[in-house]
């Protein structure tokens, strides 16, 4: 215990024995409770101080509850400056106590001693790095991680660009991992191009398709069967896609400050415009290797000089300036509205009201398509969630995933659906047809003439079709199909609305083409197909969508 004297930490002078805290010339004041609770936290720098421990110290032998020691705590880091989102003094360690992290002299001395886990520099972090261990996807080597021991397994998609290892070297960052895995066992994961994952060829970065087999393949890896999935920014439309397609997978799906669409138009006005987009693909390409975008994504600590050198490495450790621009480029072409309302799993949409990068709006309109789903809207203008107020997203979480219910086996699943007849000579393919629909993983049900099939994704669906018709057309039989993405009840036969809309459009479809609703257009961003307009299904007992024909090259 520290002698009556005085005490320095940061620009603040602690007079021990008059109990007087003066910053600079101008004493800071503080209640009687407040500064015991400092000086016992002072005394005690670098060590986690359990909330019993300050409770039986401040009010000894007395009843009181942890809000009176929430209220000194609040009543210290208002006279400190010294927000809880981004702590210079007192951090909370949670389910653990307090630790004051600040740098403490007392007087006549040497910096205090400090143990590993308090940091004098924000660039330093407490732990060990977790291991980085690789699942195949395919041909694909899939960085992950995994930490924690939590009887719920929750899997974290960062957005845009991520790296694991650089993911632990920014405190905030490092707090709000650990902070997930005290209540979870977490799973991380650099997608496809990006991080340590393997590194591919430009032009075949990952679709949302791939993502998603990315993303189960960590999961196999992991011994993971079912899981809650949380997407963060670009991350959110994967993980949706996701608890949408896989049910059984999926447990619950959180979506923290994420959007639907990345093009404006009037049915969603909250995206950039092509001008907007153009101008930022410019920024990317001019000052890559610089803090690109942090600005928008964390205004709070924009100035701060080693968050910015940190998020500069951390994004170009990521990714390349190429990879930056057209992963930038292939997510503004993601359009999941329509997936949205396939959701069946627990739903919790996170967004801060000042939001930057994306505004307010985006969360909202994105609960509202989920049925059920839970939107929580907070204070705050940073994007980033580790970044200002964690504590009120982790404290969400954590609610809401501890308190989901495990519901029973899923009854409709979203899936592509092909629908697919021919001319003369079609029923003599059945066979063909059958090992075509599998080898791109689809499940078949095919009729004397005609064949349905069910997708998890809809690029494999389209590349199956035009396998199928380019086959079919080296035996002399023109084929047409058709294709749709929506809800199907599963079972032994594909049943439902998307079946129904899905043989409307082969209705419409000429012999030779193949014709796909927007829903499956606008799913396959980054896959390289190429679409042009055929026109608008419009019908009595189905819903209207705009058609397009699918460009085979023949």
């Amino acid at each position: 215990m520290a002698s009556a004297g005085e005490t320095r930490f940061g620009s603040f002078r602690l007079d021990r024995g008059a109990r007087r805290l003066w910053s600079g010339s101008e004493e800071v004041l503080l209640t009687p409770k407040a500064m015991e609770v400092l000086l016992f936290l002072l005394d005690r720098a670098g060590t986690v101080v359990k909330r019993e421990e300050l409770l039986e110290a401040v009010w000894p032998e007395t009843y009181v509850d942890d809000h009176a020691l929430s209220v000194q705590i609040r009543e210290i880091r208002k006279a400190l400056g010294d927000p809880a989102g981004k702590p210079k003094y007192i951090e909370t360690r949670h389910r653990r106590g307090y630790l004051f992290i600040g740098e403490v002299l007392d007087e006549g001395s040497e910096p205090a001693a400090r143990l590993p886990e308090a940091r004098a520099e924000r660039r330093l972090y407490s732990g060990p790095v977790p291991e980085t261990r690789y699942a195949q996807s395919g041909s694909v080597n899939i960085a992950y991680q995994v930490v924690g021991d939590g009887p719920i397994d929750l899997v974290f998609v960062m957005g845009w660009v991520s790296h694991l290892e650089y993911f632990w070297r920014e405190p905030s960052f490092e707090r709000f991992l650990r902070r997930l895995a005290s209540f979870s066992r977490l799973i991380l994961f650099d997608k496809r191009g990006t991080g340590l994952s393997d590194r591919i060829p430009i032009p075949e970065l990952p679709t949302l398709e791939l993502r998603m087999d990315d993303l189960r393949a960590v999961m196999e890896a992991a011994g993971s069967k079912r899981a809650a999935i949380c997407g963060v920014s670009e991350g959110g439309p994967m993980s949706a896609l996701f608890a949408a397609t896989y049910p059984d997978q999926t447990s619950a799906l959180v979506m923290i400050g994420t959007y639907a669409k990345r093009i404006h138009d009037a049915e969603y006005p909250w995206a950039p415009t092509a001008e907007q987009r153009e101008r930022f693909l410019e920024e990317i390409q001019n000052h890559w290797g610089g803090p690109v975008g942090l600005e928008e994504r964390a205004p709070s600590l924009a100035g701060d000089p080693a968050f910015r050198e940190w998020w500069a490495t951390y994004l170009r450790m990521g990714a390349s300036p190429g990879a930056a621009v057209a992963l930038t480029r292939m997510n503004a072409e993601i359009d999941v509205r329509h997936a949205l309302g396939s959701i069946r799993v627990p739903a919790l949409v996170i967004h801060r009201t000042g939001d930057r990068c994306l505004k307010v709006e985006e969360g909202r309109y994105v609960a509202s398509r989920i049925p059920g789903a839970e939107f929580l809207e907070l204070d705050g203008t940073d994007h980033l969630p580790f970044v200002g107020d964690q504590d009120a997203i982790l404290d969400a979480i954590e609610s809401f995933l501890t308190g989901v219910k495990r519901g029973g086996e899923p009854e409709r699943v979203l899936a592509t659906v092909l629908c697919m007849d021919g001319s003369e000579g079609w029923a003599e393919l059945r066979e063909e047809v059958r090992r075509e629909v599998e080898w791109f993983r689809g499940r078949p049900f095919l009729g004397e003439a005609s064949c349905v099939a069910m997708f998890d994704g809809p690029a494999r669906a389209v590349r199956c079709a035009a396998s199928v018709a380019k086959h079919s057309a080296e035996q002399g039989v023109t084929v047409r199909a058709a294709l749709h993405t929506g809800e199907v009840e599963t079972g032994r036969n594909p049943e439902g609305l998307t079946v129904e809309v899905t043989r409307a459009i082969l209705d419409r479809a000429e012999p030779g083409r193949i014709v796909a609703s927007s829903t499956v257009r606008d799913l396959v961003a980054g896959s390289g197909l190429k679409f042009r307009p055929a026109g608008n299904l419009v019908g009595v007992s189905v819903p209207e969508f705009r058609l397009f024909a699918v460009e085979t090259g023949s």
